[in-house]
């Protein structure tokens, strides 16, 4: 089973339909969602339509919560943005109420936590917090007892074929794609996606229109791969579609493979028309430049 993850489009329709298409060049069985459909972009009521129509399933993120229900802790610019796309939402379910109340209806059933074929646990935030807690790479080091509480959560051994293995989790909201591990000898552990190794990208081509179907050993959207260890707990996330925060502007998403008795996780970055997003953002006099300006910054 090969598993194409997606998270935090974040209304960035530009992003996930460039991402979209690079998935369908991969031959991936399913496509899920790990929630931040909307809040800060452009395209709330376009990006939730892909996913509902691709996605087997999607997680509800705590911008997707912002939208239906109420931002909380929020910055100004999030949380004008939470209220201007549920403005929008509710405009388009008051002048096509056939689409617009299909579309609510699927905001309203997505949900905050799945364990998707028995061995990973899926959530937006964290085990402990599944739609709002950060898991940041600093928390490694500079919050053990949180990160130790995190792990703890997560399963110990799992039927696995004739063996046992570690839990597993996916996560996203961080916007920054990698891999933390935990193991009883050395701790816990964070490894950025870049850093992992694995890949084959070097070159940044933007077209993707009737492109081959990818290979992995020329792959110029290959960033890495994490072979999940039997006696490690893990979690990884894919980054965000449409908003990264690592200060790479490029899309990142994830697959998953499964269909081996050993898994394994391979992470992508896509460029896309940023200038084309940002746009139509400066244009909208609810969503603050600033969300516009940073999609060219990665942060």
């Amino acid at each position: 089973m090969r598993t194409a993850i997606i998270s935090d489009i974040h209304g960035n329709l530009e992003a996930l339909q460039t991402v979209l298409a690079d998935i369908d060049r991969r031959g991936v069985d399913e496509i899920i969602c790990l929630g931040d459909i909307l809040g800060y972009g452009p395209n709330p009521n376009e990006c939730v339509d892909l996913v509902a129509e691709r996605c087997a399933w999607s997680l509800l993120g705590n911008h997707d919560y912002a939208v239906i229900y109420e931002p909380t802790n929020f910055n100004k610019a999030a949380k004008e943005a939470a209220y201007w796309a549920r403005k929008i939402l509710q405009a388009a379910a008051e002048s096509d109420p056939e689409s617009g109340v299909r579309r609510l209806d699927f905001l309203n059933r997505i949900r905050p936590r799945v364990r998707y074929r028995d061995l990973y646990v899926c959530v937006h935030g964290s085990v402990r917090k599944p739609i709002n807690e950060y898991l940041f790479e600093t928390d490694v080091t500079d919050d053990r007892v949180k990160i130790k509480d995190v792990f703890r959560r997560i399963d110990d051994d799992l039927p696995f074929g004739d063996t046992t293995v570690r839990g597993r989790c996916l996560v996203g909201h961080t916007h920054v794609p990698g891999v933390f591990t935990w193991d009883d000898e050395d701790g816990a552990d964070f490894t950025h996606a870049s850093r992992l190794g694995g890949g084959s990208g070097s070159q940044d081509p933007l077209e993707l229109e009737g492109a081959a179907p990818a290979a992995e050993g020329d792959d110029p959207f290959h960033v890495s791969r994490h072979v999940f260890r039997p006696e490690e707990k893990a979690i990884a996330n894919p980054g965000s579609v449409g908003q990264p925060r690592d200060f790479d502007e490029r899309a990142s998403y994830a697959i998953l493979d499964t269909s081996g008795s050993e898994h394994w996780i391979d992470f992508y970055r896509l460029p896309y028309d940023i200038e084309a997003v940002a746009e139509k953002i400066y244009a909208i006099p609810e969503l603050d430049d600033w969300l516009g300006d940073r999609l060219s910054e990665g942060r």
